[in-house]
């Protein structure tokens, strides 16, 4: 192990064998507190001379990146120094508990970043060893992301201390307690599949939350790889281009705006276009988002064999699908779907307010089997949210899993301009009084917020985003009551 270590950080690992030379052929450090006594009565200085100061631990720091195998180098250190006295001290035991707010978003928490560790208390510890001191060193709970109140591991004094962490190295003032310092390096790819497997197994957590706290691109061979560059810097350019709603809910798809589009939006927002008209584009804007939905479907390879008698490998279309149109503006667009799926069954879902209570009536006619099938839910408006959440709970109810949800509509609203949306349930006056009073004072998610908050895994494809409601509860810029402009009823 010295000639690789000796390969690896050169002088410095010279220097501590030196130095372990000069510990094992001295015996001025007691083994015990009784053998101190017998050595200090037989080895007094004589009188007149001060006492020899006693000799500092060496210190070394071990750092690498997550699940580089530091610990293991460590284990290794220690093995080979069996003859004297070495203790290790973990930096992730100086983790900060998480407050009650950070707690509550910890799949948002950066414990890869300095601040995650309290190098204060650290640096503490390391000077009460350094000065041949006990300490008691703090235990965290991974699971819990919070320091055990009561429970520490108490570290004495000894010959060698060795500090490993991902970010020992970071601090100047850790750093200049270090007598030595070894990087360990390990390949990215080895190191993700160790990370995954400590964290579910010994830390509780799931793939996702291990996957979501590494990084999302590793490029091997670092600035010489132009390939792996030049896709990261389009990818860049595509969520510059994207809708802010579409970076902070990635499930949400907005169909790529061009001056068609544009144009057919700006038609049917007219006030003064006829029915006709606003049937007919509106038709080529709801084709348009049905067929990015099914773009969004799951598919599965699959080969045929063209005219020519060549092979083409290609893809095959999602089979368990059905769509589901909300009563009675999502009707219009259901003859776009069955346009682009030959066949497939179609549900309805009633929402109708009624009467001064707002209670509402709720009918539906779906599938039996559609817990089975992915849904497209169609309704050309998505306004408060209300509508939609109601609808999206009644699948849900049905068994139909969240992930295969997608609500397909012509115009989502980002944010409403009255700040929250009231219940349509009987409810006594003191607390009807007191939500009319955080309606003015409070801003609340509508629209898109509404329904991504409640339902993270409905995927949402919309053609354009409108800026909010009015005070009537509708959509502005808008283009008035769907239903009624399209079935000619205004």
């Amino acid at each position: 192990m010295e000639d690789v270590l000796d390969s690896a950080v050169g002088a410095h690992f010279s220097g501590l064998r030196r130095d372990l030379r000069r510990l094992s052929s001295s015996s001025s450090l007691p083994s015990s507190p009784s053998s101190a006594t017998c050595n200090d009565a037989s080895a007094a200085a004589p009188s007149g001379l001060a006492s020899p100061a006693p000799r500092q631990p060496f210190v070394i720091g071990v750092c690498g990146g997550t699940a580089s195998g530091k610990t293991t180098v460590c284990d290794m250190i220690i093995q080979q120094l069996h003859d004297h006295r070495v203790v290790l001290v973990n930096q992730d035991s100086f983790y900060r508990g998480l407050t009650e707010e950070e707690s509550e978003h910890v799949e948002e928490y950066n414990f890869d970043h300095p601040d995650a560790f309290d190098t204060d208390q650290l640096l503490e510890c390391m000077g009460k060893l350094k000065s041949g001191q006990s300490v008691n060193i703090p235990i965290y709970d991974f699971k819990n992301h919070r320091r055990c109140s009561e429970s520490f591991r108490k570290v004495n004094v000894s010959d060698v201390i060795i500090l490993e962490g991902i970010l020992v190295f970071h601090d100047q003032r850790v750093r200049d307690l270090m007598d030595m310092k070894i990087f360990v390096d390990t390949d990215a790819d080895i190191r993700l599949a160790r990370r995954i497997r400590r964290d579910t197994v010994e830390r509780g957590r799931d793939v996702l939350s291990v996957l979501e706290q590494y990084a999302d691109v590793i490029i091997p061979r670092g600035g010489d790889n132009h390939v792996a560059i030049d896709l990261i810097a389009q990818h860049i350019c595509t969520k510059l281009g994207q809708h802010d709603l579409c970076k902070l809910y990635p499930n949400v798809c907005v169909v790529q705006t061009t001056f068609q589009i544009r144009g057919m939006h700006t038609l049917i927002r007219d006030r003064e276009i006829t029915t006709p008209d606003f049937v007919f584009y509106s038709d080529r804007l709801i084709r348009l988002v049905v067929e990015h939905g099914l773009g969004n479907l799951p598919f599965t390879e699959k080969q045929v064999v063209t005219p020519t008698g060549s092979v083409y490998s290609g893809v095959d279309f999602c089979k368990k699908l059905c769509g589901v149109s909300i009563v009675r503006s999502g009707e219009s667009m259901e003859n776009a779907l069955r346009a682009c799926c030959k066949g497939i069954k179609i549900g309805k879902i009633l929402i109708h307010r009624v009467g001064d209570d707002g209670q509402q009536l709720i009918y539906n006619k779906l599938p039996s089997d559609i817990a089975e099938r992915h849904v497209l839910l169609m309704d050309p408006v998505l306004g408060t949210g209300n509508s939609a959440n109601q609808a999206i709970q009644l699948l849900r109810s049905t068994g139909v899993p969240e992930d295969h949800i997608m609500f397909l509509n012509l115009i989502s609203v980002k944010l409403s301009s009255p700040s929250t949306s009231f219940s349509y349930h009987p409810v006594p006056v003191s607390l009807f009084l007191a939500s009319l009073f955080t309606a003015f004072h409070k801003q609340a998610p509508e629209g898109i917020h509404c329904v991504c908050k409640r339902f993270p895994g409905v995927k949402i494809v919309t053609s354009e985003i409108d800026a909010g409601l009015n005070e009537e509860y509708r959509v502005v810029p808008g283009l008035g009551e769907y239903g009624d402009r399209y079935f000619g009823t205004d």
